[in-house]
């Protein structure tokens, strides 16, 4: 997948307040904070029931940058890793180093704007809007809920099944 850019204000809020002040990272060169910060987007993946071997994951201030590592069971699990690290508030964009075990077709991806709903992304995307329940389930566990989805979120888009 290579690049992908994400709104950075948009998305889970894992640094800055709580117990997640300390994993706020800086614009410096505070590797500590730093790394508290990758470590915090990787409890995050595994909060999510999400793992790949040998997972790696960087956070690069300069550029409010995450690169992500390893080996994934499936396209699927990689998607969802990469979503995972890009859907953080304070991170722009993800450079996807992961490898698939067993590859597949690709998703595509969709940033959601102002007035998206998933039925009006899947009539967009599928020509059916009552196709929505495919976005969703994709796109799970970090959708909890079919009508709650934020603008700046990127979402999953995997082709349909062939007839």
């Amino acid at each position: 997948m290579g690049l992908l850019s994400f709104i950075q204000d948009a998305g889970e809020k894992l640094f800055g307040s709580g117990e997640a002040k300390a994993a706020e990272p800086t614009s410096g060169n505070d590797s500590a904070a730093n790394s508290a910060a990758a470590n915090a987007i990787k409890d995050y993946i595994h909060s999510q029931k999400l793992d790949a071997k040998d997972l790696q994951v960087a956070f690069n201030p300069t550029d409010s940058s995450v690169t992500v590592g390893g080996e994934a069971a499936d396209q699927e699990t990689r998607e969802k890793i990469v979503l995972c690290c890009g859907n953080v508030a304070g991170v722009g964009q993800v450079h996807d180093e992961l490898t698939v075990a067993i590859p597949t077709e690709e998703s595509s991806f969709h940033t959601v704007v102002k007035g998206d709903t998933l039925s009006k992304i899947a009539k967009t995307v599928y020509g059916n809007a009552m196709k929505y329940p495919v976005i969703f389930e994709a796109n799970k566990p970090m959708l909890k809920d079919p009508d709650k989805i934020y603008p700046g979120q990127v979402l999953r888009i995997p082709p349909l099944p062939k007839a």
